[in-house]
């Protein structure tokens, strides 16, 4: 999905923050020409990518960025400590599956991309209220059939804390599932508070299946950028779940049998599903119409 409008605006309004701080006017002045330059450049990137070209920019004009190492480690102990409390009520539900996925969903929540803010004590009401929210029927049917038939399946992660979430819902595929070979992605470095390799094995997902590093540092899943290796894999997957708004901008109109799962966190993703803030989204790629 190529930029759009909605997010030049809000990627503008946020490098612009970045540099409000500083003294020098020209240097702030060369900072945000720099930025509509890179923005400018119609090359079919979705959003996402363009943060590569972004974090570049900054590490140049403003020096080296903040590492998220430590805002990920917290909220992977904090979910982490969750863990066998979500895992009980999703053995207790009626249907487990279902369960465990309004909690990868809910999880979806610690995006510090999407929001200024990520607040602990939201999470932990997304979590609460969960079981109470609904998958859409007959998607969840679709997912039901393609896993009865799949061999293989891609899990496309998102968010540090939020694979805790995930490992529950894999664990669940697993149960439910035995013969399906389950391939884990997660970004291949450091993009804002996303899942690497390093989330992945400090959760203990690494333990449960096959867990690879896309190559890149792209907040989403842009197939032209990643290994050669992973697009093949993913490619050739019967089944694909995916997770968080910056994989579907990166894959939305791919034409491949993926089904997203995420809360709709900004302005844009409200307006394009109708739904409220924090509201969830299950849909598969062939279904997808958004309004713009």
């Amino acid at each position: 999905m190529n930029l759009n409008a909605s997010c030049i605006s809000c990627i503008v309004g946020r490098e612009e923050k970045r540099i409000r701080p500083l003294k020098d006017e020209a240097m702030k002045k060369d900072y945000m020409i720099r930025v509509l330059h890179i923005l400018a450049e119609d090359n079919g990137e979705p959003a996402p990518a363009k943060s590569v070209h972004l974090k570049k920019l900054q590490e140049e004009m403003l020096g080296p960025q903040p590492s998220w190492r430590e805002t990920n480690r917290s909220y992977n102990l904090m979910m982490l400590k969750t863990e066998k409390d979500l895992q009980e009520k999703i053995a207790a539900a009626k249907d487990p599956l279902a369960a465990a996925m309004l909690y990868a969903r809910a999880g979806n929540y610690i995006d510090f991309g999407a929001m200024q803010d990520v607040s602990k004590e939201k999470l932990e009401e997304l979590l609460d209220r969960a079981l109470s929210e609904t998958l859409d029927s007959q998607t969840y049917e679709d997912f039901l059939q393609d896993l009865k038939k799949a061999k293989s399946l891609v899990y496309l992660t998102d968010n540090c804390g939020e694979i805790v979430a995930d490992k529950l819902l894999i664990s669940q595929l697993l149960h439910q599932f035995p013969e399906l070979q389950i391939t884990v992605v997660v970004r291949g470095e450091e993009a804002v508070n996303d899942a690497t390799l390093i989330d992945a094995r400090e959760v203990g997902l690494t333990e449960l299946v096959p867990v690879i590093g896309n190559g890149t540092a792209i907040p989403g899943t842009y197939l032209p950028a990643v290994l050669p290796e992973v697009r093949d894999q993913i490619k050739t997957a019967d089944l694909i779940i995916s997770k968080g708004q910056g994989n579907f901008e990166s894959l939305h109109e791919c034409g491949l049998n993926i089904y997203y799962l995420f809360l709709c966190k900004c302005e844009l993703f409200t307006r394009r599903f109708g739904m409220k803030q924090y509201e969830g989204v299950f849909i598969r790629e062939k279904n997808v119409k958004i309004k713009g």
